[in-house]
């Protein structure tokens, strides 16, 4: 076998060399192959003693590899307790011999921050693409909208159609279905002239709101 370094700083060594009479490698090249084994094989002893050396290093401060353990199920309701009565999530933590996770986990129901997950509150509305007219989307750029609104109408993807386009919204249905309603006065007003063109289009976006369903 020879062994043949395509880059690196030994790719300018042929080590495949061998003499012209025996046809074995030349002394020189098994000699750099065996260092560079040697070299390799150092490498990894040393890497070795050195993972060695850290773990005993850390075993000696009193550190333990592995997940910390959690909170025993039979002292749950105690460490909920202490909590509730204001003892801190680190004097907790060291209590019971257990990180500040295994603590927060533990009590994460009562904390400040906690939101509670009630079974029949529906779940939120995914984002839904839409292609809304040209002659709708022009009109709602005139009218006043809400944050969600706007962003939706400026972050839409324009698709020219001949001399007209549409514009691809992507947005949760709620915000389809308001930007329908905000364009409610293209069906026309009494009192007001009523653009044919204009009314058409509201009815091709009224037809794709709708189909998304009522709402939940």
């Amino acid at each position: 076998m020879a062994l043949r370094i395509h880059d690196g700083a030994f790719s300018a060594m042929d080590l495949t060399a061998r003499h012209p009479r025996t046809g074995e490698l030349l002394s020189t090249v098994k000699f750099m192959v065996q260092t560079l084994a040697a070299a390799g094989e150092l490498q990894r002893d040393l890497q070795r003693e050195l993972t060695y050396d850290g773990l005993r290093a850390a075993d000696a401060k009193g550190n333990k590899g592995g997940r910390r353990p959690a909170v025993p199920a039979d002292k749950t309701a105690g460490v909920r307790t202490s909590y509730l009565e204001g003892r801190s999530i680190a004097a907790l933590a060291r209590d019971h011999g257990v990180s500040r996770g295994a603590i927060r986990t533990a009590v994460a129901d009562l904390m400040p921050d906690h939101t509670a997950i009630e079974e029949d509150v529906p779940a939120p509305e995914l984002p839904v693409t839409l292609d809304m007219p040209g002659r709708v989307a022009d009109f709602l750029r005139t009218t006043e909208l809400e944050p969600a609104e706007r962003a939706a109408l400026h972050h839409g993807l324009t698709v020219r159609h001949g001399q007209g386009y549409t514009l691809r919204i992507t947005a949760v249905p709620a915000v389809h279905r308001r930007l329908l309603d905000l364009s409610q006065p293209l069906d026309g007003a009494p009192g007001t002239a009523v653009i044919p063109a204009q009314r058409k289009a509201r009815r091709e976006y009224k037809n794709r709101v709708t189909a998304l369903g009522a709402p939940a």
